[in-house]
């Protein structure tokens, strides 16, 4: 499978698709603005961009697909960088072309991380907002960005029909194969999402890449945050444990600072650099093997 048309990687953005999530998920705040205060994308392009982007997303997230992708970059054999290093690579997927806002991925993860900060959380959990997009460097491993970014869902059962777009899973082979296409599918009730693979992405990249250390919440937070399946709809509580379903609350808590922090006002890098050294030097080793 090519990896380079614009066929197999319809979204220019990346920001595409955080857009299309606030559209599906408004900011209650919010919700007392006029209208024409929203990005507004009905008639766009950018919808049209989103809707192929998830049509070749959820023909090409099959299990076997998934099994691939861990052999291929779980070796953890691409790059080897510092926290900061990884950072300033991201830095090159800057987006020169979203009208609203002029951010590289530095600012962003900065503005949620400062967000969480300011309402007194925990240190790991303002690390964890810093950290939580890191695993977008697969784009800059030559990964297309519907096997970047998007809605993850599990794969090795049924899809939901609460995941966006469930009309294009038609098109995967794994909603005709008996062995994945029911309830459970290979899983069984209540076996813990430790024990379900999840479409890939940067999400299950991150979090392979960080488990041994963080805490155990922080480590939810990096792997299900873009499961709105679950955490938006409820959708596969089937397959979740005890521990899954407490774990999932600060899941929730974190996905408004990841969708509603983006805002034009540049934070001080400079400023702000020294405190988010100490902190990432408290928790990550000194060199990480992307």
């Amino acid at each position: 499978m090519k990896n380079s048309t614009d066929h197999d990687n319809p979204m220019q953005n990346l920001d595409d698709w955080e857009d299309n999530l606030k559209e599906r998920y408004p900011d209650p705040s919010d919700m007392t603005k006029d209208k024409e205060e929203f990005r507004n994308y009905v008639d766009s392009e950018r919808v049209d961009t989103v809707r192929e982007f998830y049509r070749v997303n959820h023909r090409y997230q099959t299990y076997d697909f998934v099994c691939q992708k861990e052999k291929e970059f779980l070796k953890f054999d691409k790059k080897e960088m510092s926290l900061w290093e990884a950072v300033d690579f991201l830095n090159t997927l800057v987006d020169d072309s979203d009208p609203d806002i002029d951010l590289d991925q530095l600012q962003h993860l900065l503005q949620t991380s400062e967000a969480i900060r300011a309402d007194g959380h925990p240190d790991w959990f303002v690390l964890t907002g810093f950290l939580h997009d890191i695993g977008k460097v697969l784009c800059l491993f030559g990964e297309p960005q519907w096997a970047v970014v998007g809605d993850t869902f599990p794969v090795g059962c049924k899809f939901s029909e609460t995941i966006v777009y469930p009309e294009f899973f038609a098109d995967n082979p794994d909603s005709t194969n008996e062995k994945f296409n029911t309830k459970y599918g290979i899983y069984e009730p209540n076996c813990g999402l430790d024990q379900v693979k999840m479409s890939w992405g940067h999400d299950e990249y991150l979090y392979q890449i960080l488990k041994d250390h963080l805490p155990e919440p922080a480590l939810y937070i990096i792997r299900y945050h873009s499961f709105y399946a679950q955490h938006r709809e409820g959708a596969y509580t089937h397959l979740m444990n005890e521990k899954d379903l407490e774990m999932f609350e600060w899941v929730k808590k974190f996905n408004p600072y990841d969708l509603y922090t983006k805002a034009p006002v540049k934070p001080d890098v400079k400023a702000l650099k020294p405190y988010y050294e100490e902190l990432v030097k408290k928790y990550l080793p000194d060199v990480i093997k992307f």
